[in-house]
């Protein structure tokens, strides 16, 4: 069973709606297509690429120069063309690689202002020290090291100033824009440019409310322990008496970003042992509890100080519901335990995804093993996850299913798994380590791991 969460409760999700179209929404769009357009413009003139491949680079450096000039909402559209290079241009999210690094932080007083004003005390009250050097900055909020009265060492996440309402205007802009684009571009409709901003939209309205990201956070860590194991793999404990709607308290923690793998090769005595941790947290929160961090990018992971792998941020999660859970958990089943894809196929029948004529769940199985078999029972790096996920997305649309969008955000952090698998953990197979589901399977790994003469991990 899952172990109890002590939360607040957590406010409905405010939801303005994305159609609207006002003055300022109107102003909005001409700024944006202006400095899109003058962007674009100036790339290709200056580097002489009227055509082909050329012409294709400028698009792409003019498009993300312009996401930089126009602000937060626009870095983190950039941020998604980045993490799901299959479903652009190469070279679109090749540029957008850099709407991942850090962006230039707010005054410290626009902070502490925010804090005083989410939490109803002067910053003195509330720390015994408190940092107006913020230790990281992205689009949305930026992070600032203190102490709490009690000598806790913490971060305090912290909101943009007026963000949100900037941002709920830019994504009205953008979803007018793109559905201009998909009228006038076939790349854009196959691209469905108005589902990527909609999908960015679902993922900020939740996210400006920092009280569910703490909430996400608090459950994540919850979930971590609730078999006993998992003692190397941690979640920051949330401080609720220092949260709010825009501040977000966490315990503190010191180690690197997973993408540092010679220093993790250094300091680390078995780093496939840390990703193969890492990863069975991980597929443990999808299958068995339905929630999953949704952006598991090498600034969310780290190698901390004292040897434990640590997940950080959960403003993006997953949900899977109970059917999709059931075919996810059957997909790992039949590739690590044993080879059968009838439950695949029942799975798909009981999610509606299977024509009544396909014949019977043998038939489908066979069907499925040939098709995902040696993808599942390959090396990571053949692990293809985001493929697979985007054809039975299409395949559920047909039918009119809910939910296979999940797969895609599952399959996109697997891919994230496969970077660092590649350099931390090479000729790792993930689709047949037992050790992944000794608690999701727990009786059928016993059995294969001693009838193989397997000893797995302790912890």
């Amino acid at each position: 069973m899952t172990a109890a969460v002590e939360t607040e409760t957590v406010p409905a999700v405010l939801r303005p709606a994305l159609e609207k179209f006002g003055f300022a929404e109107r102003w909005r769009t001409a700024a944006i297509a202006g400095v899109l357009g003058g962007n674009i413009t100036k790339r290709i003139v200056s580097r002489g690429g009227f055509a082909g491949r050329k012409r294709r680079l400028a698009m792409a450096d003019g498009t993300v120069d312009g996401f930089e000039t126009l602000g937060p909402m626009f870095v983190k559209l950039g941020q998604l063309i980045a993490s799901s290079p299959g479903a652009f241009p190469k070279e679109l999210a090749d540029a957008c690689l850099r709407c991942l690094d850090d962006v230039p932080p707010f005054p410290a007083a626009a902070a502490r202002a925010t804090i005083e004003a989410d939490l109803g005390r002067p910053i003195e009250e509330l720390f015994r020290e408190f940092d107006d050097r913020p230790l990281s900055a992205a689009s949305v909020a930026q992070v600032h090291a203190c102490v709490l009265l009690d000598g806790r060492e913490a971060v305090v996440k912290v909101q943009r100033p007026d963000i949100a309402r900037r941002m709920i205007v830019d994504l009205r802009a953008a979803y007018r824009l793109a559905g201009l684009l998909e009228k006038r571009s076939e790349n854009a409709r196959v691209a469905n440019a108005q589902g990527v901003v909609r999908d960015l939209y679902e993922t900020t309205v939740a996210e400006l409310d920092f009280r569910n990201e703490a909430e996400n956070q608090a459950r994540a860590r919850a979930n971590l322990g609730s078999f006993g194991d998992n003692t190397h793999v941690t979640v920051p404990e949330v401080f609720w008496e220092y949260c709010g709607p825009r501040v977000l308290s966490m315990e503190r923690m010191r180690g690197m970003p997973l993408d540092r793998f010679d220093d993790i090769r250094l300091v680390h005595p078995d780093p496939e042992l840390l990703i193969r941790r890492l990863v069975k947290a991980w597929l443990e929160s999808l299958i068995t509890h339905g929630m999953f961090h949704g952006d598991v990018h090498a600034g969310n992971l780290w190698l901390l100080e004292d040897g434990r792998a640590a997940m950080l941020d959960f403003g993006i999660v997953g949900r899977m519901a109970g059917p999709w859970r059931d075919f996810v958990a059957a997909l790992f089943h039949a590739s690590a335990i044993d080879g059968d894809f009838r439950p695949v196929a029942r799975a798909l029948r009981e999610l509606d995804m299977v024509d009544a004529e396909a014949g019977d769940d043998a038939t489908i199985g066979r069907q499925l093993a040939t098709a995902l078999a040696p993808v599942l029972a390959g090396q990571l790096a053949n692990l293809d996850m985001g493929k697979v996920a985007a054809r039975l997305v299409e395949f559920g649309k047909r039918r009119k299913a809910s939910g296979p969008e999940q797969l895609i955000l599952m399959g996109k952090q697997l891919a994230y798994f496969e970077r660092y698998a590649k350099a931390l953990a090479p000729g790792w197979r993930l689709g047949q380590d037992l050790y992944l589901f000794r608690n999701i399977f727990p009786e059928e790994v016993a059995a294969k791991a001693a009838a193989e003469g397997l000893e797995l991990p302790a912890e």
